[in-house]
């Protein structure tokens, strides 16, 4: 057996205590089963997958480099998110610090003719202010409370269900189109 191997079948938080030790073939496994759930937070958030993986290169780095301070072994996961968070925002206060100021307003209309042949959810998702659309993952793809995103945010609890409220109705406007658009595609 390999040494990466003998970790597999302990449960996560064996794996999580042992890697805190610093077992880094405890590690390596820890890796393996976290990965995936950091890069679709990361892809969800930003839609562009290569930027995306280097995001999420960044959170196992930070995984890495603190993970033996992270004081639950049960608190992993939460502690994932509020890191990925902490790194898709600050990629956004450095690289479009004008674009994150813009708002969803009840005027956006969306326009047949906009919506691609192939609209998806992530495509949709793209469509939405960074702010915006960070606030309506963590509420629906990772079911947090308004609370919880408006804490890992740092934005007033107001403006996070403001967000997650017009970007909802946003969403629901985009896939009704699309799949109007799809139906008509099939008569």
């Amino acid at each position: 057996m390999k040494s990466s191997d003998y970790f597999k079948d302990y449960p996560d938080l064996v794996v999580i205590d042992f890697a805190r030790a610093g077992d880094k073939s405890a590690f390596e496994e820890l890796l393996k089963r976290k990965q995936s759930a950091i890069r679709n937070l990361m892809r969800r958030f930003c839609g562009d997958l290569n930027l995306a993986d280097d995001l999420a290169q960044q959170v196992c780095l930070q995984l890495w480099l603190k993970l033996r301070f992270v004081k639950r072994a049960e608190a992993l996961d939460g502690w994932l998110r509020k890191v990925a968070v902490s790194i898709w925002l600050q990629h956004l206060r450095k690289h479009d610090a004008i674009r994150g100021a813009e708002e969803l307003s009840d005027l956006d209309v969306v326009e047949p003719h906009m919506i691609a042949a192939r609209m998806d959810l992530d495509t949709a998702l793209a469509t939405l202010p960074d702010t915006a659309r960070v606030c309506v993952v963590l509420s629906y793809h990772e079911g947090l409370s308004h609370r919880e995103i408006a804490t890992l945010t740092s934005l007033p609890l107001g403006t996070v269900k403001s967000h997650i409220q017009r970007g909802a109705t946003r969403l629901q406007r985009l896939l009704a189109a699309y799949d109007n658009n799809t139906k008509e595609d099939r008569s």
